[in-house]
């Protein structure tokens, strides 16, 4: 069976008829949009996709951070840059 990670959820025939009503519905929330009842995909408002994002870049540079932070400096003069 098949999990559907939001709270709400949608045909696709309900979304073609009022996407706007359906994601003002949603209050700020994802929406599973359902074909023949198995999900398809999952829509999320454009602030929250922004937000995910910003996380996701945050994540990356955790990982950077972690793999550098073992590394050596290496002396440098202002002067000779």
């Amino acid at each position: 069976m098949q999990s559907v990670l939001a709270d709400v959820a949608v045909s696709v025939s309900e979304l073609k008829k009022n996407p706007t009503g359906v994601m003002a519905g949603a209050g700020g929330m994802p929406v599973a949009v359902l074909n023949h009842n198995r999900v398809m995909g999952y829509m999320v408002p454009a602030e929250l996709y922004e937000q995910m994002l910003e996380r996701l870049d945050d994540l990356d540079l955790i990982d950077v951070v972690n793999v550098r932070s073992g590394e050596k400096g290496v002396p440098v003069n202002l002067d000779d840059l």
